[in-house]
């Protein structure tokens, strides 16, 4: 992803641990080209390939101490990410830029007041560890946090200098139901193979074209139809009794997913009203490869 993002930005965090000399490797060239890239770290095994890979390119690659603030992944606020700051502060071909951290469970709470309520909470592990790292004499320029779901809860907390957040752009029915301010502008176009019932119909839409881990896809086009199951080729829609639906018939399904979703697919069609005026190639799904020489 962040190779094809170098080909129209030159300021980029890959908001994850980058382990392996050979993915290393590839950060390093982006690096050497002249992009400004970072990556999290939170062990000493990542920094440490990290900066083989930068030395071996002759050139410096920027890190961010992920602190783990109840997620994923990132060492334990406080101490021990100063501790972390220590160790690779005078490691060769790294400079660190200042902190990160993902309250990701957060993100998916309906109710905005709890949801505003577990961000604060995992944030405030992440700020607790700003004035440290300043006290210590480590940058703390960047601090990044936040998602779609508590961008606007995230950037209000003071010390957070910018915002992770990304399915805003397109959006899914799982965000799309915590009162974002955000439009749906994606969905997935399938076709009605079958009405084996008068209450059903099957289409060629089943999760190999729309993710399901967040819930069943919505079916926008028809009033009252119901995904009900999702098989690999399948989509089986509850239906009202009266409704037209015959084989052939065109339906939008919207995913509760959306990062997911379009990685199992190779272009989007882009519209404008009812006409198609682009059709653009997804160029960082499916399998890792590389993508570019730089």
């Amino acid at each position: 992803e962040a190779e094809v993002a170098a080909g129209f930005c030159d300021d980029i965090l890959i908001a994850n641990q980058v382990i392996g000399l050979d993915k290393c490797a590839r950060v390093a060239i982006l690096a050497k080209s002249g992009i400004d890239i970072k990556v999290a770290v939170d062990s000493k095994v990542g920094f440490e390939q990290m900066s083989k890979a930068a030395q071996d390119t002759e050139t410096t690659v920027g890190v961010l101490v992920e602190v783990n603030i109840g997620f994923r992944a990132g060492t334990a606020p406080g101490e021990a990410a100063v501790a972390l700051a220590r160790q690779l502060s005078d490691t060769p071909g790294i400079e660190l830029r200042g902190l990160m951290g993902y309250e990701g469970p957060a993100a998916g709470i309906e109710e905005r007041e709890r949801r505003e309520a577990m961000a604060k909470q995992a944030l405030d592990r992440l700020l607790s560890t700003v004035p440290l790292f300043k006290e210590a004499g480590f940058p703390t320029d960047i601090v990044s946090a936040g998602s779609t779901g508590t961008y606007d809860m995230t950037g209000r907390m003071d010390g957070v200098t910018e915002i992770q957040a990304g399915s805003y752009v397109l959006m899914d029915t799982a965000y799309g139901k915590e009162g974002l301010p955000f439009e749906q502008a994606f969905w997935v176009l399938g076709t009605v193979l079958s009405r084996p019932s008068p209450g059903s119909v099957s289409a060629d839409c089943g999760h190999k074209s729309c993710s399901q881990d967040h819930g069943m896809p919505d079916v926008r086009s028809v009033p009252g139809a119901t995904v009900t199951f999702l098989a690999d080729e399948h989509a089986m829609i509850a239906v009202p009794p009266g409704s037209t639906l015959k084989p052939g018939d065109r339906l939008q399904l919207v995913p509760s997913h959306i990062d997911p979703t379009i990685n199992l697919h190779d272009v989007f069609y882009a519209l404008q009203g009812d006409t198609v005026v682009g059709v653009w190639p997804i160029e960082a799904r499916g399998y890792a490869e590389q993508r570019m020489e730089l």
